[in-house]
């Protein structure tokens, strides 16, 4: 490609490769990536660690490096929701060509896609590179997933509140990423270690297991906000998407996958796939949110802000704002609970043009606001009152 000059020439070429390229469509998502190959399956992807993903944006860049790899003779079907495509130092030299009206202005926050390719290229003329160590990945239709590397472009994209929990297609994930052991960051082939257990273990070169999973752990992928804590690696998958202020605490929290926080959130207990916590929660020690494998029917559960679930207690509806689950209540979509007459008249004020009766079913109560849910200790009897207290979180914490 040849070396563009001027801003104006850079837009030209954009429009000229889009109307070149027969069938060309802009991407819903993009980037170049690291992969992590197997050590016995030398073609095989473990893991997937981009640098910068572009998310329904940056479409310029997108049509250079579509150009750059039909240069390399390598053609994208724009037919297929993705495509993952080897890239060497001459598909680089042909990004940076293009990028020169820009390259000056690339670092800080300006221009990230620029300072990729001038990254990756400076370090594959220093060092070089393997065969598939380095790939551009492209999404264009939200379809299930094929590939490892599509796979965690996805959960790049949650994780970096690119997209919203529960808004994007994640089926296939499952069957696309391979199940590896994880040491210091780095996936390894289960059937490598099998196969090499005696060598290794003999020479003492028997790697440490930190543990065993499809998904890494958030914190090798993700830079937190700066006041954002995670007390334990091991607590937040990688996929989780928490917002700024979330603290994740250590002994029986946990955030999974397409899963997390939507402002300052206290976690101390488990926040289960697809389940989203308000800003100001506070999800209690050893307290559970249900995800939609564990008993929702495949109903995602919402809680809404300013919500309490105290310590063992566990949460199987839908909650708005400022509700409290009693610690130790499970509180299931099918249980019935009892509201009395002046309470229903105080759930009325905080939930207009909601009809109330003295006993319901709890699903019938999915995402009302103002809910206190407890327990007689005589009868066993439960109750809804009207919550009386804000659940408001230390400022100091976050």
């Amino acid at each position: 490609m040849e070396i563009i000059q001027t801003a104006d020439a850079f837009r030209a070429l954009i429009e000229n490769i889009k109307s070149s390229i027969n069938g060309y469509k802009d991407p819903l998502a993009f980037g170049i990536c690291r992969a992590d190959m197997g050590q016995l399956n030398l073609g095989k992807t473990l893991q997937a660690t981009y640098p910068v993903i572009n998310w329904n944006e940056n479409f310029g860049s997108a049509a250079i490096f579509i150009r750059a790899l039909a240069e390399q003779g390598v053609d994208v079907d724009f037919n297929e929701s993705e495509a993952v495509c080897n890239i060497n130092a001459a598909f680089l030299k042909n990004c940076l060509n293009a990028f020169t009206p820009y390259a000056d202005e690339a670092y800080g926050d300006a221009h990230k896609n620029i300072q990729v390719v001038s990254a990756l290229y400076n370090q594959i003329m220093n060092s070089g590179s393997l065969e598939g160590q380095f790939k551009v990945v492209f999404i264009f239709s939200d379809e299930p997933l094929k590939s490892v590397e599509a796979t965690y472009l996805k959960l790049y994209a949650l994780s970096q509140a690119k997209v919203e929990i529960r808004s994007i297609n994640l089926n296939g994930a499952f069957g696309a990423l391979p199940n590896v052991a994880w040491s210091n960051g780095q996936p390894i082939e289960l059937d490598y270690l099998r196969e090499f257990e005696i060598e290794l273990k003999l020479s003492n070169e028997y790697p440490h297991i930190d543990f065993v999973d499809k998904f890494p752990r958030f914190l090798q992928h993700i830079i937190p906000a700066d006041n954002t804590r995670i007390l334990d690696t091991s607590k937040v998958r990688f996929g989780a998407q928490l917002a700024a202020g979330t603290t994740v605490m250590p002994g029986a929290s946990y955030v999974n996958f397409n899963a997390g926080t939507t402002g300052p959130v206290m976690v101390e207990g488990r926040i289960s796939s697809s389940a989203i916590v308000g800003a100001g929660s506070d999800v209690g020690g050893g307290a559970s949110i249900l995800g939609v494998l564990s008993g929702t029917d495949g109903n995602p559960i919402s809680i809404g802000k300013n919500t309490l679930l105290g310590a063992n207690s566990t949460c199987g509806i839908p909650l708005g704002d400022g509700c409290i689950i009693d610690g130790g209540l499970a509180i299931l979509a099918g249980i019935k609970v009892h509201i009395n007459d002046e309470e229903i008249a105080e759930l009325q004020d905080v939930n207009p043009n909601v009809k109330l009766s003295n006993i319901m079913k709890a699903s019938e109560l999915a995402g009302l606001n103002g809910l206190h849910f407890r327990q007689n200790s005589q009868t066993g009897q439960y109750i809804v009152q009207r919550s009386t207290r804000e659940v408001k979180l230390n400022a100091d914490l976050h």
